[in-house]
């Protein structure tokens, strides 16, 4: 045992001492602990020689703490609780009813799934603690496979090994404008409409294949966009819409809710499609509060 460890008493040692200090009594202490009177005499005098001092000042009609006693009895009483609890502790942690999920996201999953996941995860264990982290989809791979993440939200482009996902969400795209912009007016737009229309995206290592896909839907369109932005996260992008810096994608679960100054219209033709996915890495033993995370998510998402 590492000599950091190596204590010269017990544990049993401590739990006496508390109980004769709290009552101030060897007799009425030894009572309360279900033990001869001698046999706690000794260990609270085997304590003393470990510790090399007196806690206890004894007189005929009792005991009274000494300062170090006092200072003996402050310090055990948190520690003396916080090994009370370790048994229940434990058996909530592997019952899934409580823990810790550290969870990453994209602005896909947050416009769209993942707020009714956590409404309902923490109407049902509410002693677990998410920690949520917007992350790219590249930089959720990373973290996963590193184990900094315990389960992501992000849109796939390959499958990755020793990851398991399910689908959540698949949609194509349609365009967020400005309200001012001259093709707002249209109900349905086609990509060949914004050919001289900048376009606000998010730079490619980020998502590599959802930016393909949109490289692919313009040139099945046959035009050549204009790229005024690359910027992330996503809600940097809906702001330069917001200040009339450019259009930019946007999939109609994302298009709920919009303020006044841009406006969402659907794509007719070539779009390229999103998809969301909830990844997590294989495991032969999941932790239980990742587990209730995954079974309510799945769920809520179907």
């Amino acid at each position: 045992m590492a000599r950091e460890y190596q204590f010269p008493f017990e544990l049993r040692h401590l739990v006496y001492f508390r109980e004769v200090a709290r009552a101030l009594h060897f007799r009425k202490a030894a009572e309360a602990l279900a033990i001869a009177q001698p046999a706690l005499s000794r260990a609270v005098a085997q304590l003393e020689a470990a510790l090399d001092t007196n806690l206890l000042d004894r007189t005929r009609r009792g005991v009274e703490l000494t300062p170090a006693g006092r200072l003996l009895l402050e310090r055990l009483e948190p520690l003396l609780r916080g090994l009370a609890a370790i048994p229940a502790d434990v058996q909530a942690l592997a019952g899934g009813q409580t823990g810790h999920v550290r969870i990453a996201f994209t602005g896909l999953a947050m416009a769209t799934v993942l707020p009714r996941i956590l409404r309902e995860f923490h109407q049902l264990h509410p002693r677990i603690r998410l920690e949520l982290t917007e992350s790219p989809t590249s930089a959720q791979l990373a973290g996963l496979q590193a184990g900094d993440f315990a389960c992501g939200f992000f849109h796939p482009d390959a499958p990755a090994a020793a990851l398991r996902t399910r689908l959540l969400l698949r949609e194509r795209n349609g365009v967020l404008l400005p309200a001012m912009h001259p093709l707002a007016r249209r109900r349905i737009l086609r990509l060949r409409d914004l050919a001289a229309t900048p376009f606000v995206l998010f730079p490619r290592t980020h998502n590599p294949g959802f930016y393909d896909r949109i490289l692919a839907a313009f040139s099945t369109a046959g035009v050549t966009p204009k790229i005024a932005e690359e910027v992330w996260p996503r809600a940097n992008g809906v702001g330069l819409v917001r200040a009339g810096l450019g259009v930019t994608f946007m999939t109609p679960s994302e298009a709920q809710h919009l303020p006044p100054e841009v406006t969402f219209r659907s794509l007719g033709g070539p779009a390229p499609e999103s998809r969301l996915v909830l990844g997590w890495r294989q495991h032969p033993d999941p932790e239980p509060a990742l587990e209730a995370f995954l079974s309510i998510a799945t769920r809520v998402a179907a």
